[in-house]
């Protein structure tokens, strides 16, 4: 193999090298510097639950504030890529996400002194300016990757998304309980140093490994992919999931702290519940999304129902009488992580090839509109979750919001339902057409 294969990544490279029996070095070199992008994310977004929220109300925010310092990093996420997807082809993938990588690492340095400010407006300002650029940054670092990975393995979208999702899986484990041990350890600037400095380690890094990659701009908008029924019902079904997540982030350190006595470190250790099942079955989940597409939909109806009842049982719910335990906690935690994973692993590759469908043009532009709808999607949830978490949670109590949480889920989950039965239905009936039609045809071909 010469030393200089692959460096580039052209428009008409990617489907042949995903064809080809082993991974070439560009498909590698993306693997592990998509990977490293994950993990160093992740860890990174996920360290604030397990104390965060304390703090800040010490600091003099409110929990429906807290909720809005969580969800204005998603809404600026949300702009960010829809913005990035658009213009990834203008702005360069590898730039975007390198600079994505720094940006997000600095914040996270940031807001490690965040602790110093005085308490107030000045502390709660500055949390939602160094949230937002944050945001920016990992929406830069999240669209341009998922894009990569989409261009780099065309045919294996969900295997590969499966696989990286370890990564993401692993930070979500890691953030949490490494964060709530430093802080308790040493205090609210350590973790934020540490895993900001990671996060900034990792831009040489994946200047050096990840390839570039050139193409022409995309010919189609944000809107005619979203004028597609299947697109924006998978669209809701995602920010149905998405919100859960943040709703858990704002609210659940706060009850396990309440109504369980747990100290920061402990609370760390539960968010292992739901991020360590979707870690471990992400890969398979996503290796069965691409082998066999037609499971692509029971998964995720599945997924969507799982994560729905589990947050009618988190409280557990008023009307179902069950007192609130620890395990119980923990065990539909674990449930919830697996119904994450099954309902999200077939999400890209539903829209990717609902996207082809509609005559979308095959190429990076595509991939990267796609990928910045799916980041501006699950964005979405993460701002809603969070605010409307804790909302709720302070209006009325966790165990109904969770259960209100749950309801969304099962609507979202619904509603894709329908779709997918109408849509057999009505395949279903060509097909039935085409049979009976069939007969006449031969006899008229034979008159």
């Amino acid at each position: 193999m010469e030393p200089t294969e692959n460096t580039a990544l052209k428009e008409h490279d990617g489907p042949k090298s995903s064809s080809q029996g082993r991974m070439s070095r560009t498909q590698l070199f993306t693997l592990i510097s998509i990977g490293s992008v994950n993990f160093g994310s992740m860890i990174c977004y996920s360290i604030l639950g397990p104390f965060f929220p304390n703090l800040a109300l010490q600091k003099g925010a409110s929990q429906t504030v807290i909720g809005l310092i969580f969800g204005c990093y998603a809404l600026c996420n949300f702009v960010g890529s829809l913005l990035m997807g658009k213009y990834i082809v203008q702005i360069g993938a590898k730039f975007m996400l390198v600079s994505g990588l720094f940006v997000s690492g600095g914040c996270t340095i940031m807001f490690g002194f965040l602790d110093r400010a005085p308490s107030g407006t000045v502390f709660i300002a500055l949390c939602f300016i160094v949230r937002s650029i944050d945001a920016i940054g990992f929406a830069a670092a999240a669209t341009s990757s998922v894009a990569l990975a989409s261009k780099v393995f065309p045919n294996n979208v969900a295997t590969v998304l499966g696989s990286l999702e370890m990564f993401t899986g692993l930070g979500l484990i890691l953030g949490p309980p490494l964060g709530g041990w430093l802080y308790q350890a040493y205090g609210y600037e350590l973790p934020f140093l540490v895993l900001g400095c990671i996060l900034l380690l990792m831009v040489p890094f994946n200047i050096i490994v990840l390839p570039s990659c050139t193409a022409e701009p995309s010919e189609n908008s944000f809107l005619q992919l979203l004028k597609v029924p299947k697109v924006l019902l998978v669209c809701f079904f995602m920010f149905s999931l998405s919100s859960g997540l943040g709703f858990l982030d704002t609210t659940l350190s706060l009850f396990a702290i309440e109504k369980f006595g747990l100290t920061p470190g402990y609370v760390g250790l539960l968010f292992l519940g739901f991020s360590l099942p979707y870690a471990l079955i992400a890969p398979a989940l996503g290796f069965f999304a691409d082998k066999y597409p037609a499971t692509r939909s029971w998964f995720m109806i599945l997924g969507g129902l799982l994560t729905g009842l589990s947050f009618c049982f988190l409280g557990p719910a008023p009307f179902l009488h069950i007192t609130s335990q620890l395990w119980l906690l923990i065990f539909m935690l674990c449930v919830i992580g697996f119904g994450l994973g099954a309902g999200f692993m077939p999400c890209l590759p539903e829209i990717i090839s609902a996207a082809y469908e509609q005559g979308f043009e095959d190429g990076l532009g595509t991939l990267g509109m796609v990928s910045g709808l799916f980041g501006a999607c699950w964005s979405v949830g993460i701002f809603y979750g969070p605010m409307m978490g804790g909302f709720l949670t302070q209006q009325l109590t966790f165990v109904w919001a969770a259960t209100i949480q749950g309801g969304l889920s099962g609507l979202a989950t619904t509603l894709l339902g329908i779709y997918y039965l109408y849509a057999s239905f009505k395949k279903h009936s060509v097909a039935q057409i085409s049979v009976n039609d069939s007969p006449g045809e031969s006899d008229r071909l034979l008159a």
